[in-house]
């Protein structure tokens, strides 16, 4: 890193108060985590996550830069209509924010909002049946699951009501022929069931690919997973995985959190 983007870095943390620092971090290692699974789709999809405090402000990626280059000082503040509340030499896509406006501001839980175009994501997007509850890993996403129809690109104000009703109190959302949407009250919390959903994807799709009838598993073992997944996770949801993750980062070299 050069000097002066070394300044520009220190700048912004100066500028920010430590608790904004933290999630600018945390989101920053959320895009590099993206790209380092091959989620990622170029410069297009979004994470973003409400900055600490009374103000109804978001963090952003900058518009154009690739999710593997992102950092903390990087990401732009916006606020609900996506205007940039924070000088910033970069700039955001104002269309790419109206999804994750209507979900942050129908719901003050959902503090990271973790939208993504996979491949399987997409592919089980646009099967009639949705996910199947044919691998462990499907129960988790299937116990706090909505679906949302597809209606063009995200452009049109008057698509958010539909999106967030039926977003409902769900964790997870799958876009009809789009991709995959999950919420957090953290960066870790959206990462973790975005890592489960879409891992569910994956497993069907290669289930499917083998051509023999699949097995489903039975409807009362699904009622009983959130009981059980709390018991796994200790409690402790996102917050179990996501500092293995940040190291797993550091012995690559990121430089996420400069």
């Amino acid at each position: 890193m050069s000097a002066t983007e070394t300044a520009k870095n220190s700048r912004v943390r100066d500028l920010v108060t430590a608790e904004e620092w933290k999630v600018r971090v945390d989101l920053a290692a959320a895009y590099r985590l993206v790209a380092l699974y091959g989620w990622d789709d170029l410069v297009f999809t979004h994470i973003s996550a409400r900055v600490p405090g009374p103000d109804h402000h978001f963090l952003i990626n900058p518009y154009g830069m690739m999710f593997e280059e992102i950092t903390a000082s990087s990401l732009v503040k916006v606020d609900l209509e996506g205007k940039i509340v924070m000088e910033s030499e970069y700039q955001v896509n104002p269309a790419g924010f109206t999804i994750h406006s209507a979900v942050h501001a129908a719901r003050e839980d959902a503090l990271c909002v973790m939208h993504l175009h996979t491949d399987c994501g997409i592919a089980v997007s646009a099967q009639e049946n949705g996910l199947l509850p044919i691998s462990q890993q499907s129960l988790f996403a299937l116990a706090s699951l909505g679906y949302h129809d597809y209606e063009g690109l995200a452009l049109n104000e008057e698509e958010k009501p539909r999106l967030v009703n039926d977003l409902g109190n769900k964790t997870s959302l799958i876009l009809r022929n789009h991709g995959l949407l999950t919420v957090g009250e953290t960066v870790a919390d959206a990462f973790l069931s975005m890592f489960l959903l879409e891992r569910a994807c994956r497993i069907q799709i290669m289930a499917q690919s083998g051509g023999d009838k699949l097995i489903p598993i039975a409807a009362e073992i699904l009622a009983g997973i959130k009981a059980q997944e709390a018991i796994v996770t200790k409690g402790g949801g996102g917050r179990l995985v996501w500092p293995g993750l940040l190291r797993k980062l550091d012995r690559l070299g990121a430089t996420y959190a400069e």
